[in-house]
C-alpha cells in the first residue's frame, strides 16, 4: 500500500501544492472533505472558508496546503488520472495479446467506478463524479497554456500516451492513436455527463453502458474482431 501511495504522489507536480496533504492528517482530511463538499455543492460554491468550517480549521491552515482552491482541484484530478493510471497499469501487466490488452484497457478507462479501499480519505466514487462535472474547469482558462508547460496536466498527458502506445501496438497504419485515445478519455467524460444530465443527446442509458459505446468504437475504428 505505501509503495502504491509514493508512486501516486510522484505522478503530481510538486508546484500544485505547498505542502503536501499525504504528510498530515490534516491535509489528508483537506482532501476527503474537499472531495465531499465540490461534489455536494459545485466548484464555484466551494470555498476554503467553508472548507474550513466543515473541518473545524482555520482557513488560514488550508493555505499552508493550497494556494488556492484551482491548485486543489487540480491536485484532486492529477490523483485521480494517478490512480486510473496505477489501475489500468495493473489490470493490463501480463497480457501478452495486444487486443486483449486494449480491450481491458478501455474496460478500466471507461467502466463504472467503485471505490477502491486502499484510501480510506479519499472516495473514488465521488472524485469520479468531481472529474465528470468539474475537470474542464481545470483547464478551460486563461492560464492553461502556462500550466501545461509547468507540467500541471502531466499525469493526465502520460495516461493517454499509454493508450496511444496500445492503439498502436493493436493497428500500426492507424493515423490518429493519439487523438483516438484523447478521445476516448474526453469522450468517456461526457457520455457519462450527457447520460445524467442531458440522456437526450446520447445512447448510453441504463442498458448501454459508456464501456459499450467505447469497445464498439474501438472494434469499428481498428477493425478488431468482436469476439476478443
Amino acid at each position: 500500500m505505501e509503495r502504491l501511495m509514493q508512486s501516486l504522489r510522484m505522478g503530481i507536480n510538486e508546484n500544485l501544492y505547498l505542502k503536501d496533504p499525504e504528510s498530515s492528517e490534516l491535509g489528508k482530511k483537506i482532501v476527503e472533505h474537499s472531495i465531499l463538499m465540490i461534489n455536494e455543492m459545485g466548484f464555484e460554491s466551494f470555498t476554503f472558508k467553508k472548507l474550513g468550517t466543515a473541518i473545524q480549521s482555520n482557513e488560514s491552515s488550508i493555505y499552508r496546503y493550497f494556494e488556492n482552491k484551482h491548485k486543489l482541484l487540480l491536485y484532486l484530478a492529477s490523483w485521480y488520472w494517478g490512480w486510473l493510471e496505477y489501475r489500468m497499469v495493473f489490470a493490463t501487466y501480463g497480457i501478452s495479446d495486444n487486443e486483449k490488452k486494449l480491450r481491458r484497457a478501455i474496460e478500466i478507462l471507461t467502466q463504472k467506478v467503485e471505490e477502491d479501499t486502499t484510501f480510506l480519505h479519499i472516495n473514488e466514487v465521488i472524485l469520479n463524479k468531481i472529474v465528470i462535472n468539474e475537470y474542464s474547469k481545470s483547464y478551460l482558462t486563461k492560464e492553461v497554456d502556462k500550466e501545461n508547460k509547468e507540467g500541471y496536466f502531466l499525469v493526465y498527458k502520460r495516461l493517454v500516451n499509454r493508450l496511444t502506445e496500445m492503439i498502436e501496438a493493436v493497428d500500426r497504419e492507424y493515423p490518429y492513436p493519439i487523438s483516438l485515445a484523447s478521445t476516448i478519455f474526453e469522450g468517456s467524460l461526457h457520455q457519462y455527463f450527457l447520460k445524467e444530465h442531458f440522456p437526450a443527446l446520447t445512447n448510453c442509458n441504463e442498458s448501454v453502458s459508456p464501456l459499450e459505446y467505447f469497445t464498439d468504437l474501438i472494434d469499428r475504428t481498428l477493425k478488431l474482431e468482436t469476439n476478443g
